[in-house]
């Protein structure tokens, strides 16, 4: 089969290869998926870089853990009734070492083998996984939003149009952050009721005035060592702040005190070390609202697959409201 990889750490034009594998064979409770599309995140072109400072955990490490396509041959413990199923995929590169869908044929486990409705594009299959699931997580984990308000950070992200979506089918009220008018419009288009510029210095302010005076009771974060002071001035007594990134500043430094004084609680939401009952509950729900037209994924930014390293670029560059994906079949099946 034709697959992309890479065998040491650095830029993707020096160390992407497209070449031939051979195609895997499902274990026990996985199954063989006939790559589509193949979706491309922040944490692949850090892995790939070298950005985490972690070791490559195979010698050679196919990228991307989400992706759209067909059931193709299924494992012990696995209904035979499942091949030729339309599915989208997550955790990739949890079924083996060094797995992704940058390949025509991936091995997932049969849970990250989601089915796809047929009116659905397999690109926004692709679009699914790390940005819905750490968006559901980050908004619904820590229970019920329903009456209250949520700030999403980066409102146009591909994690923050899921998690404008979730809140607002959950009984939320929104406050999405943006930095430009066309992003702005995005997060507004996504069901956000108030979009601010992060970089207002007034940003606090507006927030409190919104929520009149009492602050938001969620906080979906993008960038917390960035963000954390202007989170703490925003938020209200006992409320959360759920972060899934700290690029900017990766080391961030905790005022404690200021934390401990509003009852903050502060957790960290990565795709990689959820349960699998957290997993299954937001594919319940993204399940739900796909099925009844509900839930609409980011614009794709759609690569040719031979392109890799371009599209590793543009996430690198900074793809903003685009989700980066490999054609690695048609995507119009």
């Amino acid at each position: 089969m034709k697959a992309a990889w890479y065998e040491r750490n650095g830029p993707a034009r020096d160390v992407m290869i497209v070449g031939e594998m051979e195609i895997p064979e499902p274990g026990p409770n996985q199954v063989l998926v006939r790559i589509h599309a193949s979706g491309a995140n922040p944490h692949d072109v850090k892995a790939r870089s070298g950005w985490t400072g972690k070791a490559l955990y195979a010698d050679k490490v196919v990228p991307h853990a989400d992706g759209a396509g067909f059931i193709e041959k299924v494992g012990p413990g696995v209904p035979a009734s499942r091949v030729g199923q339309r599915v989208w995929t997550f955790r990739a590169d949890a079924a083996r070492p060094g797995g992704g869908t940058a390949a025509e044929f991936a091995v997932v486990n049969a849970a990250h083998a989601v089915p796809l409705p047929d009116n659905i594009p397999l690109s926004t299959g692709a679009s699914l996984g790390v940005p819905a699931i750490t968006a559901h997580t980050a908004v619904l984990r820590d229970g019920t939003v329903a009456g209250q308000w949520v700030l999403v950070h980066a409102g146009a992200g591909a994690v923050g149009q899921f998690a404008i979506q979730f809140a607002r089918w959950s009984g939320a009220r929104v406050i999405a952050s943006a930095s430009t008018p066309e992003k702005a419009d995005i997060a507004r288009a996504c069901g956000a009721d108030e979009v601010l510029d992060y970089r207002d210095p007034d940003f606090v302010a507006k927030v409190r005035d919104m929520t009149d005076g009492l602050g938001v009771d969620r906080i979906v974060e993008v960038d917390l060592g960035e963000n954390l002071t202007a989170d703490i001035g925003a938020i209200r007594m006992n409320g959360v702040i759920a972060s899934y990134s700290s690029t900017r500043v990766p080391k961030p430094e905790v005022d404690y005190y200021a934390v401990a004084a509003k009852g903050i609680t502060l957790h960290t939401v990565q795709g990689r070390h959820l349960s699998e009952e957290r997993r299954a509950a937001a594919v319940r729900d993204i399940s739900a609202l796909l099925s009844r037209g509900l839930l609409k994924a980011p614009e794709p930014a759609v690569f040719a697959f031979d392109d890799v390293a371009s599209a590793h670029e543009m996430i690198e560059a900074g793809a903003g409201i685009r989700k980066v994906m490999l054609a690695v079949r048609s995507l119009d099946a």
